[in-house]
């Protein structure tokens, strides 16, 4: 009996050193921001931010936003939000650059946590882990699209949103980031555009969901110039505007993401370093 208790207890022993040692829960204070894997929070030091008045071009939608998260920096009422539409207009940069500026602003700023693609079905669980915390949490999906086989997800989007039976504390706001809008073809058959209508009506249920909703649009001819030299000037070069705008034809539209390309470009013609 004792020497099969003895094997019992060293199989036991080389599963215990086999097995993968459970995450240890992060230390939700020790950094400005973490990515959500599905079951652990990585946390990353340092955000990679803007300066803030280096984002032109998105006046309201900035100002709004940070009204926003000050609002939840300070303990008051605050909105989920949703950024969408065209493609390099600056949506997920500001976010970060918000983030950054409030965080050195205010000591024990919200904290910013990006969820994982593929990870959204994991979120209510980190959201009871959050709840626990006394700091505020940005809960922050980017690039967001619901394919046709993705309803299930997005069902269960929206009822985070709404809150379901569990209700999600003050301290914690989702934040969203999309270019997807929902379109109904002409052409198709009576059943494809109803099932195309019912598509689009959840998607409008889901952006009703949130509080503040802020549209991103490409830019015209002057505010992409403008944001080109806000990257350029503080390293002191000087753009020929023809140029900047022969780089954005060439790339087939005008936004800030292409007039960070441009600069970067002739920054590394001139032998200067740029961000």
């Amino acid at each position: 009996m004792n020497q099969r208790r003895d094997t019992f207890e060293r199989i036991a022993a080389a599963l215990d050193r086999l097995a993968p040692e459970n995450p240890a829960s992060p230390d939700w204070e020790s950094a400005p921001a973490f990515v959500w894997d599905g079951s652990r929070a990585v946390a990353i030091k340092t955000l990679d931010a803007l300066p803030l008045e280096t984002l032109r071009g998105i006046d309201r939608q900035k100002a709004a936003f940070l009204e926003n998260i000050r609002r939840l920096a300070q303990g008051a009422a605050s909105h989920d939000t949703l950024l969408w539409g065209a493609r390099g207009m600056g949506k997920s940069a500001l976010v970060r650059t918000v983030i950054a500026h409030v965080q050195s602003e205010t000591a024990g700023a919200p904290g910013l946590v990006q969820i994982h693609g593929g990870a959204l079905a994991s979120v209510p669980s980190l959201l009871r882990n959050l709840a626990q915390q006394s700091r505020a949490y940005l809960v922050y999906i980017d690039d967001l699209g619901f394919g046709p086989d993705q309803q299930r997800e997005m069902l269960a989007l929206r009822s985070l949103l709404d809150g379901g039976v569990v209700p999600r504390p003050a301290h914690i706001r989702l934040l969203v980031t999309s270019n997807r809008r929902t379109i109904v073809e002409r052409g198709r058959s009576e059943e494809e555009t109803l099932h195309e209508r019912d598509a689009r009506d959840d998607t409008l249920a889901l952006a009703d969901r949130f509080g503040l909703t802020l549209g991103f649009h490409p830019c015209d001819r002057a505010t992409y110039l403008e944001i080109v030299k806000a990257y350029t000037d503080p390293v002191g070069i000087e753009i020929n505007e023809e140029e900047a705008l022969a780089w954005s034809v060439a790339r087939g539209n005008r936004s800030g993401r292409t007039a960070h390309q441009f600069a970067i470009e002739i920054a590394g013609r001139a032998g200067k370093p740029m961000a």
